[in-house]
Formats: structure tokens, sequence, C-alpha cells
């Protein structure tokens, strides 16, 4: 009987550079269910930018999405995440949801630290 090597697990797409333009196209090409969020979001940050001649939407809005595209990329990570966020809202017992949150927190906020290529 031969031996099977594992399974290797889904290729996860590298991050692309911290822009609004890589960032769309890297989610058109990977994780495209968000591209309709991510289109709507983007006209409503230019749209405040031409109102107020403020650019601080954009640093805010690249990194919300950097986020987004961080958990959507990887579908396990995903996946864990949302369930994580689910069983919270699920949970009866306070000290139980608030540490399926702080998990979930916790992931979110490891993959803003991501960098571009990684």
């Amino acid at each position: 009987m031969a031996a099977h090597a594992a399974e290797p697990g889904p290729v996860v797409p590298p991050m692309p550079e911290r822009t609004p333009k890589a960032l769309r196209k890297a989610i058109a090409q990977h994780a495209p269910k968000l591209l309709p969020d991510f289109d709507r979001h983007w006209q409503r940050a230019i749209a405040a930018i031409a109102d107020t001649y403020d650019l601080r939407p954009v640093p805010a809005f690249v990194a919300f999405w950097w986020g987004e595209y961080a958990m959507a990329r990887d579908p396990e990570l995903d996946a864990h995440v949302h369930d994580l966020e689910l069983r919270a809202a699920e949970s009866t017992e306070i000290a139980e949801a608030k540490a399926l949150l702080e998990e979930a927190a916790k992931i979110r906020h490891r993959v803003q630290k991501l960098e571009p290529g990684e």
C-alpha cells in the first residue's frame, strides 16, 4: 500500500500593495463577492473627500478593506472568524460570548498587521 502525501491546503494569495487600486484588483481577483460593497464604500469615501477636501477617509477606507480582504482571501480563516462571531451571538453565557468575540477580534487585529506580499 503506497503512502499518500497530505493534500495541500488552498493557496492563500498574498496581500497587495496598501492602496485602494491594488486592493480593488486583489478583491476582484480573489474575493469578488466583496467587490460591490468595496465600490459603494469607495464612492462614499471619495464623495466625502470632494465635499470636505479632507483626505482622512482614504487611510480609514484602506485600513477597513485591508482587513476585509485579508480575511476573505483565506476561506478557512474567514469561516473560523464568522463561526466565532456567530457562536458569540447565539451564546447565552456572557463570559463565553466575550471570550469568543475577543478571539475573533485578535484575529482581525492580527490580519491588520500583515504587510504587502504576506
